[in-house]
């Protein structure tokens, strides 16, 4: 279901997750008006009792209408059962949509956002402020559906008693309403800041496990203590702010729900001695004094649900306008038949507009099957060039092409499709080996994810460890060496088969002699596609077809291996000083 977030309000788009759920929402609601209906009896019937059944002796009548309660109140303990768990369940679902389009809208969000946001801060999105909206979607329009029966029923019924009293009782529950609305303005700011530094002490947290074992190397864990601590202190702070403006909001409920009984027996004392009023009826107001205690308490309960739940959907729905800065464009078509021609055309790129460009007017033209190696210093722009092809970001100025179509007129689904990227950083996840391998191509067979681990090399090493490819590799891929990591991800990449490869240092962390084996892998994989190698290590590029050198933002040279060192120029320098180091 397609919501527009960008125009309707924070309610609207609210009560828009409730609409595939109604048969359970209408259930909850009817079972919820029975319930108030069985509590407004009881103080009535009561009435009629005393007044008419115990003094004229009808007392057959009198334990017939007592039993009739009993069955009464059992129906109600199954309706508060089915409101428990059926009203639950539907806050659940609300919650798990909403979580569901919060997953898909992160995942059209470009590489971009993800650099400038912390992980620990989206999880915190996408897990605990969504339980806040489960319950306001499940309790919110219940309690304020229960209250409002109950009260408006309550005050109805005793205006047919005793106007006066009841009128007076129609005073004080306005007054409580609006010390409520004042006390949840500052509920709801505090809610908010709470929701912000939970936010931020769980990427804190996220963080700090991550890097666990660098802490360890560098013996920081006392660094790490302190950074945890003051975060901790900031969410210490915010909470005890939280609680403050929540314990004024429930010594305001108390004072109301302590003073309205005294109040009612105090006029209906003065009623009574004035001869406008029978003390049976008293009873009756009293007995309905108690039952106006427990709507009042779940209004209270609300304003505080309503504050943590406004506060988690103010920030679901300001996460969910975040626009996707690289969209596909309404024209764009599929990439299909992929020869691998690439063109990057008079390129200029900055990752942020007031920055300096990374790069400068760059042009590269690379023929299906060639083989190009980019090298130069660091901070060049060797990988921001190759991160434009699979458009990761899109180019300030200028265009990049593949087989012809510029990268911003096919979908980035199918351009992605066609391009196999082997990164430095290999992320493997926390699953099987098989799982990690066959995330190249999801609906490949075991014995297709046999054979790309055999074309990586990796399949002998495999069949050594404790459980095959039904492996655990660990969080990241821990419990498997640099190498191993390596060549699972160039077993993806066999999988996928794509027509299109980017080697991004793919090999500069590993030693000698796994990176021998590696490069016999990566050579069996640019057979016949179109590759771009980045590398640091110009050993490993000496046979590619054509090698360029990036420096500042341009390229400064381009050749193969042997035109290049005649230069005596940029490359002639890196190569020779690299040997010069071995």
């Amino acid at each position: 279901m397609k919501r527009d977030f960008k125009n309707r309000g924070l309610f609207s788009i609210f009560f828009s997750y409730f609409k595939p759920h109604m048969g359970l929402f209408s259930l909850d609601l009817a079972c919820a008006l029975m319930i108030a209906l069985v509590d407004l009896a009881f103080p009535y019937v009561s009435r009629i009792c005393l007044y008419e059944l115990i003094p004229g002796h009808v007392y057959g009548a009198f334990f017939a209408v007592m039993g009739t309660m009993i069955a009464a109140y059992i129906l109600r303990a199954f309706l508060q059962y089915v409101v428990t768990y059926w009203g639950h369940s539907f806050g659940v679902l609300v919650e798990a949509d909403i979580r569901e389009d919060l997953f898909t809208h992160l995942q059209t969000l470009p590489v971009s956002f993800f650099d400038k946001n912390r992980t620990g801060h989206l999880m915190s999105r996408l897990t605990a402020e969504l339980f806040d909206i489960t319950e306001l979607a499940h309790h919110g329009p219940e309690d304020l559906f229960i209250s409002s029966v109950t009260l408006i029923g309550a005050i109805a019924i005793l205006f047919t008693v005793q106007w006066r009293l009841a009128l007076l009782m129609l005073i004080l529950i306005p007054l409580f309403a609006a010390a409520a609305c004042l006390n949840r303005i500052r509920l709801r700011d505090t809610s908010r800041n709470v929701k912000r530094v939970t936010a931020s002490i769980n990427a804190d947290i996220e963080s700090s496990l991550s890097g666990m074992r660098t802490a360890k190397a560098f013996a920081n864990e006392d660094t790490e203590h302190n950074r945890f601590e003051a975060a901790n202190d900031r969410f210490r702070g915010s909470k005890k702010a939280q609680y403050k403006a929540m314990g004024i909001f429930q010594a305001s409920l108390e004072l109301f729900t302590s003073i309205m009984p005294v109040v009612v027996i105090a006029y209906g004392g003065y009623l009574i001695m004035a001869g406008l009023m029978d003390s049976r009826d008293l009873i009756t107001f009293t007995l309905y004094t108690s039952t106006f205690i427990n709507p009042m308490r779940k209004i209270a309960a609300l304003s505080e649900m309503l504050v943590n739940g406004t506060a988690g959907l103010s920030r679901f729905v300001e996460l969910m306008r975040v626009e996707p800065e690289l969209a596909d464009s309404p024209d764009a078509v599929e990439l299909k038949d992929v020869r691998g021609k690439i063109d990057v055309n008079d390129v200029s790129f900055s990752y942020e507009r007031e920055d300096g460009e990374v790069l400068h007017h760059v042009s590269l033209h690379v023929a299906p099957g060639e083989t190009v190696a980019v090298v130069g210093p660091s901070g060049g722009g060797k990988t921001t060039l190759c991160s434009l092809i699979p458009r990761f970001y899109d180019v300030t100025e200028g265009s990049v092409t593949v087989d012809g179509l510029d990268v911003r007129q096919v979908t980035q689904r199918s351009l992605r499709r066609n391009i196999g990227i082997v990164q430095q950083d290999v992320f493997l996840f926390a699953d099987s080996v098989m799982n990690n391998i066959r995330y190249g191509r999801p609906d490949a067979t075991d014995s297709e994810v046999a054979e790309a681990a055999r074309r990586a090399e990796i399949y002998d090493d495999i069949m050594e460890m404790p459980q095959g490819f039904d492996t655990f590799v660990g969080e990241r891929g821990m419990l498997l060496s640099g190498g191993q990591k390596q060549r699972i991800s160039i077993a993806r990449i066999f999988l996928k088969n794509p027509p299109i490869l980017i080697l991004d240092e793919a090999t500069s962390a590993l030693d000698s002699v796994t990176e021998a084996k590696i490069q016999r892998a990566f050579d069996e994989l640019a057979r016949g596609r179109t590759t771009l190698i980045i590398a640091h290590r110009l050993s490993t590029v000496r046979a590619a077809d054509r090698i360029l050198v990036v420096r500042d933002g341009v390229i400064t040279e381009q050749g193969t291996h042997r035109e290049l060192l005649a230069l005596s120029g940029d490359y002639a320098n890196l190569y020779n000083t690299q040997n010069l180091h071995m």
